[in-house]
């Protein structure tokens, strides 16, 4: 089995497992160049955990295709309360954009969606997505935190690429909500470190609490379980920017033995490989090696 298993984020329905190990190796090789450890994984030692083809409509053949979605097509609860989130979210970091109402809450009509939408394509962060690409994104968190079948699935994709050698798991945007669970899952696993980038574990209500096992406790004693023994390491990467990352630190959720850091991945905020680039990431990776 790999010594690294990466798992994606949402947005890799038409791709696979050969093609994202072969943009997310040479960038996680860049991460160890930068800290020190330079060739100290081969592409045959990773493997990708991949679950979007989940989220492909069946019956067609793979294509750049993403159904023609708009502000309509944005359901209410889970879809509109995340889009709302990134909307506050972006206006926080990015002056570009124009922030929702002062209350923080977002009518649920078309055309508050649609507003929504609009003050988001003129952000940086979702400059070079297109409006249907926003909606598509939305719905595969949403399907994967909602319809049990479809996380268990995922669950089971990335389960099945964890053998007795993996030492370290990194996991990118929905993808780290998969990899903690599966994780969780597997007692007794042997993952010496999990580098979670652009995560949105934190996003309590949308995320957070639906987590699967459910964090334990109450108030501000609530606390996700440990994904493995005490000999794990978690690292977690948010981008200043990245608005997925909505909370940065996820210690308060996690606990203390949590190691959270900042990034600065300039314009491209959440894209994988500007985290995997960077030397913080590159440590976190080759301390699990070993």
């Amino acid at each position: 089995m790999a010594r690294v298993v990466c798992v994606h984020g949402v947005g890799q329905q038409v791709h696979g497992e050969d093609r994202l190990r072969s943009v997310w190796w040479p960038a996680l090789s860049d991460g160890l160049r930068r800290a020190g450890a330079g060739g100290s994984v081969a592409e045959s030692d990773v493997a990708v955990g991949f679950y979007g083809d989940l989220f492909r409509p069946a019956g067609q053949y793979l294509s750049d295709d993403i159904p023609p979605y708009t502000a309509r097509d944005v359901e209410d609860g889970f879809e509109r309360e995340l889009l709302a989130a990134w909307w506050r979210a972006a206006s926080e970091v990015d002056p570009g954009v124009v922030a929702p109402d002062a209350d923080g809450t977002m009518p649920a009509t078309p055309q508050s969606v649609q507003a929504a939408l609009r003050a988001l394509s003129g952000s940086k962060f979702f400059a070079n997505l297109a409006l249907r690409t926003v909606v598509a994104d939305l719905k595969q968190v949403r399907a994967y935190l909602t319809v049990q079948q479809v996380r268990e699935q995922a669950r089971t994709r990335v389960a099945a690429q964890i053998g007795e050698d993996t030492q370290v798991v990194v996991a990118h945007s929905l993808g780290s909500v998969v990899a903690y669970e599966a994780l969780c899952a597997l007692p007794g696993h042997k993952v010496r470190a999990l580098v979670t980038i652009g995560s949105p574990l934190g996003i309590r209500n949308l995320v957070f609490d639906r987590l699967q096992p459910a964090p334990a406790g109450t108030g501000r004693q609530l606390r996700g379980a440990w994904p493995g023994s005490d000999q794990l390491v978690w690292t977690n990467l948010a981008g200043t920017g990245d608005v997925v990352a909505l909370v940065k630190d996820l210690r308060p959720l996690f606990g203390e033995r949590l190691h959270s850091a900042l990034l600065s991945n300039g314009t491209h905020a959440h894209d994988a490989t500007s985290y995997l680039t960077d030397a913080l990431c590159g440590r976190a990776i080759a301390e699990g090696l070993g």
